[in-house]
C-alpha cells in the first residue's frame, strides 16, 4: 500500500501532524505504537494556544487548561550574587494571559479526535529504507507500507533521524526532572513560582484550585532519593523547597524523573523527510519552550504540505523537506541557544557568569522595553 505521507511517532507532535496532514485531504498512514500515560504537564505559550484553536486541535482552552497570568522568579541560591526577584505580569503587554498549563494526557485525546480519514498502525517501525517510490517503512510484524513522504516525531531515540542519516549531537547533563501533581494550603492564583536553586529550578505552575505540577530539576541521584521518600517526607521536602510559603504540601500522584539532555540537529528537513518534535530537538524544561517549538514545528509542516496535493511527486516530497527546513532553522537556532544558555548560567558557579546573570535579571525587571522583548522572545514571536 502506497501512502503520501506516513508519520512514525505517537505522542503529541505525532498525533498533530497525522490528523493535520489527513484533514488537508492527503493519505496518511500513522504508526503510533501505545504507551504508558504521560504524566507531565506543558506550559503553552498564547500563540501556540492560537494555532491549536486555528486547525481545531482544541476547542476551548479553558476546559483543557489552566491560565498563566504572571511569573515569579526567586533567586533561592547561596552564592555571593544572587539575582534580585523578579515578577512579570501579561498585562504588561495587554494580553490576558501569557498561556495556559495543560495536561499531556488531554492534549492528546484532543489532538486525537477527528472525522479526517487515516490509517494507523499500532506498531513500532523496525526500518525505513529511501527508495524510487520515495520511502519503505517496515513495522515489528514484518509487514512493509511506501510513502512519498515520511515524518519522523518517533521522540530523542529517533530511528528516523538516525536511519536516514541526519547529523546530530548529544550533550547528557548531570541533572534531570521530578514531575508529579501537589496540593498546597494555598497557591499564587494563575501564577508560575520558579525558585532557582544551584542545580536548577523548582518550579511550581498552577494548575486549577491548589493544585500545582511540580517540576523540579536537581541532580539525578537527588532526585531519585526525593522521589522514593514516603508521601509524609516527600511533602516535608516540598514544603522545604518552597520556603513554606504555601503551606503544607500534600503530593496527589507519583513523582517521575526523566534524566535531562540536549539533542541538536543542523538540518531538519532533507529529500521528502522531516523530523519533527524531539527528533529534532531536546532540552531541559527551561522557559516552557519544549512542546512549545514542537507544534511550531507541526505548525511550519503544515505550511510545507499546504503548497502539495494530494498524490504529490517526489520531486515535489523533495521540495517541501527543503522548505520546512527552511522555515524551522532560525527558530530552532534561537530557541536552543537561549534554552542551552540559560540552563548553563543557573548552574555556573562562575563568578562572572553569576554576574551577568544577576545583570540580565536586573535589567529584564527594570527596563520597560527588554521586558517586551523577553516576553515576546518566551511565547516564540
Amino acid at each position: 500500500m502506497h501512502y503520501d505521507i506516513a508519520i512514525i511517532g505517537g505522542g503529541l507532535t505525532g498525533v498533530a501532524s497525522a490528523r493535520l496532514a489527513a484533514e488537508r485531504g492527503f493519505k496518511t498512514v500513522h504508526f503510533a505504537p501505545t504507551f504508558a500515560k504521560d504524566h507531565r504537564t506543558s506550559a503553552l505559550m498564547m500563540p501556540t494556544v492560537e494555532f491549536m484553536l486555528k486547525t481545531g486541535l482544541i476547542s476551548d482552552q479553558s476546559t483543557l487548561g489552566t491560565p498563566l497570568r504572571k511569573i515569579r522568579i526567586i533567586d533561592t541560591t547561596n552564592r555571593i550574587l544572587r539575582a534580585p526577584e523578579a515578577l512579570f505580569d501579561s498585562t504588561e503587554i495587554n494580553i490576558d494571559a501569557f498561556g495556559y498549563n495543560f495536561a499531556n494526557s488531554d492534549l492528546l485525546a484532543a489532538f486525537s479526535k477527528s472525522n479526517a480519514k487515516r490509517r494507523t498502525i499500532n506498531s513500532a517501525v523496525t526500518r525505513v529504507l529511501k527508495t524510487n517510490m520515495g520511502y519503505a517503512i517496515s513495522e515489528e510484524s514484518g509487514k512493509s507500507i511506501t510513502a512519498t513522504m515520511v515524518v519522523g516525531a518517533d521522540g530523542k531515540k529517533s530511528k528516523i533521524r538516525d536511519s536516514l542519516g541526519f547529523s546530530s549531537s548529544t550533550t547528557a547533563f548531570n541533572q534531570s526532572a521530578l514531575v508529579a501533581d501537589v496540593e498546597f494550603d494555598r497557591v499564587e492564583l494563575e501564577t508560575s513560582v520558579e525558585f532557582h536553586y544551584e542545580n536548577g529550578p523548582f518550579t511550581l505552575v498552577p494548575a486549577g484550585g491548589n493544585k500545582i505540577n511540580l517540576v523540579w530539576l536537581d541532580e539525578h541521584e537527588a532526585l531519585q532519593r526525593a522521589a522514593k521518600l514516603p508521601a509524609d517526607e516527600f511533602a516535608k521536602l516540598l514544603e522545604e523547597k518552597s520556603h513554606r510559603l504555601f503551606g503544607h504540601a500534600k503530593p496527589l500522584t507519583k513523582a517521575f524523573v526523566f534524566p535531562l539532555s540536549n539533542l541538536a540537529v543542523p538540518i531538519v528537513g532533507k529529500d521528502g523527510a522531516l523530523l519533527i518534535g524531539e527528533a529534532a530537538h531536546a532540552f531541559p524544561p527551561i522557559g516552557a519552550q519544549g512542546l512549545n517549538l514542537g507544534l511550531r514545528d507541526v505548525e511550519d509542516f503544515v505550511a510545507a504540505i499546504d503548497q502539495l496535493t494530494p498524490g504529490f511527486s517526489i520531486i515535489d516530497s523533495n521540495r517541501a523537506s527543503k522548505d520546512y527546513d527552511k522555515l524551522r532553522q532560525a527558530d530552532l537556532r534561537r530557541t536552543g541557544g537561549f534554552v542551552d544558555g540559560l540552563f548553563r548560567s543557573l548552574l555556573s558557579d562562575f563568578l562572572p557568569a553569576q554576574g551577568l546573570r544577576l545583570g540580565g535579571v536586573w535589567a529584564l525587571k527594570n527596563i520597560a522595553p527588554l521586558r517586551k522583548l523577553a516576553f515576546r522572545f518566551g511565547m516564540g514571536k
